[in-house]
């Protein structure tokens, strides 16, 4: 199997069956899920998921939604469900927006889901985030914007999504939408390797199917372009930057000064935060 980021060879890394329910039941049809590891980059990648046809990777995906947001409804168990931390990620976007660090004013939420970080920055921050999200026409009042009507970003965002795509072009789509001295904004897990264990917290829910490392992210960004990038550890974001701006350790020195906290890691090329 061919890696999705640097083409190298991609071998058989371990499997995993669902056993526990209801993801036993969405999984009925699917079976045994096989996980691949590049030999060079080490992103790791499930081939069941890749292989899966439209109408199933759909179904799987609409069961799993439906079943998570029925209990972010009701009372649910800690971890039963572990959304972004969205409000963090909120604050992050208006620190970035105060410092002139982003421009908030050509900006997209892609995949938004529900609209809920949206939502939170326009009741407390005072920020407007247009979304986009192709399953998604108008929820809590908010109007998606239509896939004819996308253009490209001065910043794009997207929030547990990475970890959900199952082929390059899909990756390749979001940052497509990045303006040429733009940035893109990602919440995922990206650590030094990707474990081997069926039990890893990341696969818990089986609609996870790409786990990026940090020298995959590194290849990633050089073949997009990107020169530098941010690390928020509250937000769990990256933010990527396609031309570095200016002054940009000195003003990432000066919020973690008055913050009185490292709320910001810089690094050109990728921030390898987690070893």
């Amino acid at each position: 199997m061919e890696c999705l980021i640097c083409k190298s060879k991609a071998e058989f890394y371990f499997s995993k069956t669902y056993e526990e329910e209801p993801f036993k039941t969405f999984m009925n049809n699917i079976g045994e899920v096989k996980y691949y590891k590049c030999a060079n980059c080490g992103f790791t990648m499930s081939k069941t998921h890749y292989e899966l046809s439209f109408e199933k990777w759909d179904k799987l995906n609409l069961d799993y939604h439906t079943y998570s947001e029925e209990k972010k409804s009701k009372s649910q168990k800690r971890g039963e469900v572990n959304p972004p931390p969205y409000f963090n990620q909120a604050l992050m976007l208006k620190v970035l927006s105060q410092n002139k660090i982003i421009d908030t004013e050509s900006i997209l939420d892609f995949a938004g889901g529900y609209g809920t970080l949206s939502n939170i920055l326009d009741h407390y921050f005072d920020l407007t985030l247009p979304i986009y999200d192709p399953y998604m026409n108008k929820e809590n009042g908010r109007t998606y914007i239509p896939k004819e009507s996308l253009k490209t970003y001065k910043t794009v965002i997207n929030s547990a999504l990475f970890e959900h795509i199952t082929t390059r072009e899909g990756f390749n789509e979001i940052n497509n939408l990045v303006s040429e001295n733009g940035c893109m904004i990602i919440h995922t897990v990206v650590g030094e390797t990707v474990p081997q264990d069926e039990n890893w917290f990341y696969i818990k829910i089986p609609v996870h199917c790409s786990f990026h490392t940090n020298k995959s992210m590194e290849i990633l960004m050089k073949q997009w372009d990107y020169e530098s990038s941010l690390y928020c550890p509250p937000s769990k974001c990256w933010i990527l930057f396609k031309k570095t701006p200016e002054n940009i350790e000195s003003l990432i020195d000066n919020v973690n000064k008055e913050f009185q906290t490292e709320y910001f890691v810089f690094k050109n090329g990728f921030v390898d935060y987690w070893k």
